[in-house]
């Protein structure tokens, strides 16, 4: 059983000369630029080769945003979302081959007679405007009411395109059912179809799109630059927020261990945290920080910082660093304690700065550079 890490010294927030906030780091003295605000809870961020961002607000709008502050009207062509509790317009990510053929992907809670399921479309974008939209995944089984839908994308090297699912709160049970997609991570094609070395595929008791089962509610997914590999992490319950590096045809446990407990203090399942055919986590968190968003940095503004995985915290409203040792989480380092905004996003950019989104109804795309 592997023990939680312990914490990097507390880092916080101290006021400069000027007056404006600068947050003290491993690696100096760390400076938050707005590049845009206003935006009303976005979600997600994924840069374009031109160094502009798309920017999706939960209601069901997607814009662009500009590094010299610019933002579009919404675009047009989204389709209708769920949005509600939890639901509505999430994760974007830009084709590896964009600058081609000038596709997009994107999830959502989709509506469906009597609740909401999580969906996956592609897209072209263009001038002010998503054409041929088309909608490549949609998750079978019981609907959301309007929590837990899950839904980030990773786009690894073959093209092929993961897709991660939550349990829908009051469905977690279906998260070991393989008959359904609830509380389960998929791989598809770029078109939809079903790659044919999926584990299941082929079988008639399993849906051929997953890759790993037992997932709570998996909102941060990022493909290790250097294996290739997906990693994501999950919230817990009350404690037990996981790092994973899902293999292909594997149960991750969930609902039946946890290094959690339920929000009123019983035990998850069956009240252990390991148990034979499932597989542990990489890192967990006790108590939780409700992690969303992350990314590997390969970045030069931050070159001690190469290799390391970036995590948002909504609850903890901090971004976390994990140094790592190939595939084992070797420390934490606790950044921008003080921020007080809930960070739902965390990019890599292309000048090297991290960039960052907080979920609010003023949310704010936010640049983090060294402050010298």
């Amino acid at each position: 059983m592997r023990l939680p890490i312990a914490l990097a010294a507390c880092l916080i927030a101290l006021p400069s000369a000027a007056g404006a906030q600068t947050f003290k780091s491993s690696a100096g003295d760390l400076k938050i630029e707005t590049v845009v605000g206003g935006l009303a809870h976005p979600w997600a961020l994924a840069f374009l080769p031109d160094g502009r961002m798309l920017v999706t607000e939960r209601a069901g709008r997607m814009r662009i945003a500009t590094p010299d502050g610019k933002l579009t009207a919404p675009l047009q062509g989204v389709p209708k979302v769920f949005a509600s509790g939890q639901g509505g317009l999430h994760d974007v990510i830009a084709d590896r081959s964009f600058a081609q053929n000038r596709t997009i992907y994107f999830c959502y809670a989709e509506p469906a007679s009597g609740g909401a399921r999580t969906a996956m479309a592609r897209a072209t974008l263009g001038e002010g405007k998503l054409d041929d939209v088309k909608v490549i995944f949609q998750q079978d089984g019981p609907l959301s009411s309007g929590n837990h839908f899950g839904c980030r994308i990773a786009q690894t090297s073959d093209n092929n395109l993961f897709l991660t699912q939550g349990d829908h709160f009051t469905q977690r049970d279906e998260a070991q059912n393989l008959g359904n997609h609830i509380g389960k991570i998929v791989r598809v094609a770029p078109d939809g179809s079903v790659p044919k070395d999926n584990p299941f595929a082929g079988r008639r008791d399993a849906k051929p799109e997953i890759w790993s089962y037992g997932h709570r509610n998996s909102q941060g997914a990022a493909i290790h630059p250097a294996t290739g590999k997906l990693w994501e992490h999950e919230h817990g319950a009350r404690g037990g927020d996981e790092v994973n590096i899902p293999q292909p045809g594997k149960n991750y446990g969930w609902p039946v261990i946890s290094h959690g407990v339920n929000y009123d203090g019983t035990p998850v399942g069956s009240g252990k945290a390991e148990m034979p055919g499932m597989e542990q986590p990489v890192k967990y968190w006790v108590p939780s920080i409700a992690p969303s968003g992350m990314a590997f940095y390969d970045g030069a503004l931050f070159p001690a910082w190469k290799g390391s995985l970036f995590v948002g915290a909504l609850a903890g409203q901090i971004l976390v660093r994990l140094t790592l040792d190939g595939e084992k989480v070797t420390g934490e380092e606790r950044l921008l304690q003080g921020i007080r905004e809930r960070i739902r996003d965390v990019r890599t950019g292309p000048d090297g700065a991290i960039y960052l989104v907080t979920d609010n109804s003023g949310g704010r795309v936010l640049k983090v550079v060294p402050a010298q």
